[in-house]
């Protein structure tokens, strides 16, 4: 999961995780990162095809992020429920789109599609739980 460069401005980095906390999930590691705009569009490369992949990449790296991992029962299907769709204007009320995201691009929060996904992303920001040498 990702806290996005829009919601780390506007302070929201404490309020998402409180979120993600109160749903049942863990925060099993954290950081902060800035990332490069090489960076962005390595992690968002499955949309390059798209046409906002150069505005997304460059909102990505416009600020620094919070990337995390979150454990817990289902963690995966739970927290892409606690995130919310992925317009703020259609997410449902109560999840963390709604209640802070601002639009589409600047949704606030990123979280994998897929537990395959999910272990690719904690490997990008090196968050994998193994024990450190």
């Amino acid at each position: 999961m990702m806290v996005k460069p829009d919601a780390v401005r506007r302070n929201l980095v404490g309020e998402v995780l409180r979120q993600v906390e109160a749903a049942g999930l863990r925060i099993a590691r954290l950081k902060m990162v800035q990332l490069r705009p090489e960076d962005a569009r390595e992690f968002y490369l499955v949309h390059a095809e798209r046409p906002f992949y150069e505005s997304l990449c460059a909102s990505m790296s416009s600020g620094p992020i919070v990337a995390l991992v979150v454990e817990g029962e289902n963690a995966q299907t739970r927290l892409r429920e606690v995130v919310g769709a992925t317009d703020p204007a259609k997410a449902t009320e109560g999840t963390i789109r709604k209640a802070v995201g601002l639009n589409v691009e600047q949704n606030s929060v990123h979280a994998s599609d897929a537990l395959e996904t999910a272990q690719h992303e904690i490997a990008f920001f090196n968050l994998d739980l193994a024990p450190r040498k």
